[in-house]
């Protein structure tokens, strides 16, 4: 039909459509997005994976120093409830009400407590570290990852007997 010396175009969705997509076929729009979503799971293993290195590095040396106050308080012929109250006063401020750590996953092992002056007193420290962040379940998304532990950060120290 002619209107006005124009022809009305009828809509085809169909050839709509498919000049919609030979336009971005032609033009590269959307590449920056592919891109991005293939880089975004190795990214997030990295930030997620610095967060969490950052918070085991700062609870193993919390529990390496509490380790360390505990034998040096049974090193001076202090008893074993004696040196758990300096262990945990090491990481709280004031204990229980504000600690770093979480107690409930710490494991306490004393060696030698009240020996003879001259022998080894020891404080052996477990704490079960857990992520703060999903880095187990991105690491089981990326190309060969499978699941990923929790790790056991371990702290000794012993000391000679005063």
């Amino acid at each position: 039909m002619n209107l006005l010396g124009r022809n009305v175009l009828r809509l085809n969705p169909v050839r709509g459509f498919r000049s919609v997509l030979r336009r971005i076929r032609a033009t590269e729009t959307g590449q920056s997005l592919v891109e991005f979503a293939m880089v975004l799971p190795l990214f997030l293993v990295l930030l997620f994976g610095l967060v969490d290195f950052g918070r085991a590095f700062y609870s193993w040396i919390v529990i390496t120093n509490a380790a360390r106050e505990g034998a040096r308080a049974g090193a001076v012929q202090m008893d074993w409830p004696t040196m758990k109250t300096a262990i945990y006063g090491s990481m709280c401020n004031p204990y229980p009400d504000n600690c770093s750590l979480d107690t409930s996953q710490l494991t306490l092992t004393p060696g030698g407590v009240n020996g003879a002056r001259g022998s080894q007193v020891s404080v052996d420290i477990k704490y079960a570290f857990a992520y703060a962040t999903p880095l187990g379940d991105l690491v089981a998304l990326l190309p060969g990852g499978g699941s990923l532990a929790t790790p056991v950060l371990h702290a000794y120290s012993s000391m000679r007997l005063e």
